[in-house]
């Protein structure tokens, strides 16, 4: 593009894996089984916790919002990426990659404080459980939801304007799989001094203090676990707080790594497959993660599926 951001309608090209072709085949199908895995877990977990009238408390009403999340993240990434991969042309419409730029940072960002709300809430269960229905009541964790999604928008409206402002000068090759921002800042044919400290700016609200808030509230369950006599009560409390530890390490530990380095000192290649890792891989594992280790849904889910064999069953009668 032009410095004065020439042509809205010109095509960009994502270079992907390209510079490796012999791993596209590969990659490729490792994504596809990925995806399908992300659509099919994060859908089941949805439909098990609308459909399971035991399963309607905050914990799974929080825990359907990430599934919703991580299904629209996929969705908004992966099927460009795979067209990509299989055909010959490894381009993107302007509009497209704008969309795809505002709805990755909308929706992590937005990811990033639901975690958070999803160890407050885990934090009154253990900690509060005489009052914990009078605390996490349905209107408080509405409005919780409802923050996070307007904290996520909020913070995709003022990256993705400052960001699409920078010249490009004609630059059409975004050096990534998808429009992520910081294939975008490099696109620019001028240093922003602006969008450094805005990104540091919320990768601290985003990142660092939702991460530091977590941590405490794990500490502060930790120390009440301890206290806790009754076997069955301490595995089961590990079993849910654990399940939600393992997605905040996945999830946090790539996104720092990425946002609240240095660029320069990420080496392209090295950004490219971290990116896959929490882009792609980490909404596939959380509905294992949570499934795998928690009782609760494995029971709705046996029960679901008994029902429908029933169902099938007297139907064929």
């Amino acid at each position: 593009m032009e410095t004065n951001n020439g042509s809205a309608d010109t095509d960009f090209i994502l270079l992907g894996f390209s510079d490796r072709p012999q791993l596209e085949p590969i990659i490729s199908a490792i994504v596809f089984i990925f995806y399908i895995v992300a659509l099919v877990g994060n859908t089941t977990i949805i439909l098990v916790s609308y459909l399971d009238p035991q399963l309607h408390t905050p914990m799974y009403f929080f825990l359907s919002n990430l599934s919703f999340l991580d299904l629209c993240y996929t969705t908004s990434i992966i099927p460009q990426m795979l067209v990509n991969l299989w055909g010959p042309r490894k381009s993107i419409t302007y509009g497209g990659c704008v969309l795809q730029f505002f709805f990755a940072l909308d929706l992590g960002a937005t990811e990033c404080l639901l975690l958070a709300v999803m160890a407050y809430d885990r934090y009154a269960a253990v900690c509060q459980p005489l009052h914990y229905t009078v605390i996490m009541h349905p209107q408080l964790c509405h409005r919780m939801v409802l923050t996070t999604w307007l904290g996520g928008l909020g913070s995709a409206l003022i990256l993705c304007s400052l960001t699409l402002k920078l010249p490009r000068c004609g630059h059409r090759a975004v050096d990534n799989f998808f429009c992520e921002m910081p294939a975008l800042i490099k696109m620019a044919c001028v240093y922003s001094k602006v969008i450094e400290i805005v990104v540091f700016a919320l990768g601290v609200i985003f990142l660092l203090v939702p991460l530091s808030l977590i941590l405490i509230s794990y500490g502060v369950i930790t120390q009440a676990v301890m206290k806790i006599k009754s076997t069955a009560k301490w595995q089961k409390i590990l079993n849910t707080c654990g399940s939600h530890l393992t997605v905040v390490t996945i999830f946090y530990g790539t996104a720092i790594y990425m946002y609240m380095k240095p660029q320069h000192t990420t080496s392209q290649n090295e950004g490219k497959f971290l990116t896959l890792f929490y882009t792609i891989v980490t909404p596939s594992l959380n509905p294992l993660i949570y499934t795998l280790r928690n009782k609760d849904v494995k029971s709705a889910l046996q029960i679901a599926l008994g029902r429908g064999s029933k169902d099938v069953l007297s139907g064929s009668c």
